[in-house]
């Protein structure tokens, strides 16, 4: 039965191409005989911003649950995701959907064992990193306690404040981490609010 495959690419700046990664990913996926049935892409947004800061990747793993095809291809692991736990986070719905991933600068193919074991070790180190980080945050509430600083949840963001970091990010003037930083938030604040902006908007439109 031939695959159905999507093709996923991303760059960073307007100034790059896409057709380059689009050109090869079609070849290769003409050489095992799978059916480009969807391309998605993310043109001029850093690898840096989450799902919901980057539409092509969130229309895919969209299509990935209605089960629009059976593998994606990306040109190379860092096309999905700047961080370990962002790209956890991508596989772990492709896997829930079943579907295979493909990237082409690290030879993994997840339509193989050997792909997937790979995979396997990604995520891994993925939720090794995600318990660094419970265990950081951990140790710098215990600190700032013993220190007679306050610990514990950040102050909530005002509606101005909230409108202004929205405004920015839009714009493309701060990343969600120069909010979190600048507004003395945690970044999963600011991930929330986008989130809950997208879908205010959607609700909208």
């Amino acid at each position: 039965m031939t695959k159905r495959a999507a093709i996923y690419v991303r760059v960073s700046t307007d100034k790059q191409t896409i057709e380059n990664q689009v050109t090869v990913l079609r070849q290769i996926a003409e050489r095992r005989g799978w059916e480009v049935v969807e391309q998605y892409s993310d043109a001029g947004i850093s690898g840096s911003k989450g799902r919901d800061g980057r539409p092509g990747l969130d229309q895919m793993l969209k299509d990935a649950q209605r089960r629009r095809f059976d593998v994606v291809m990306a040109w190379a692991i860092d096309r999905l995701g700047r961080s370990l736990i962002d790209l956890l986070g991508t596989i772990q719905v492709l896997e829930a959907c079943g579907v295979d991933l493909y990237l082409y600068q690290q030879s993994i193919d997840t339509t193989t064992p050997a792909g997937r074991t790979m995979m396997q070790m990604v995520g891994s180190f993925a939720e090794f990193e995600r318990a660094m980080l419970r265990e950081r945050t951990k140790i710098g509430l215990e600190t700032a306690r013993r220190e007679g600083r306050v610990g514990g949840r950040p102050p909530k963001l005002s509606h101005q404040q909230q409108t202004e970091i929205v405004r920015m990010i839009s714009k493309g003037r701060k990343t969600a981490a120069d909010a979190a930083r600048l507004f003395g938030v945690h970044p999963a604040t600011i991930s929330r609010l986008l989130s809950r902006m997208l879908v205010e908007r959607q609700s909208q439109g």
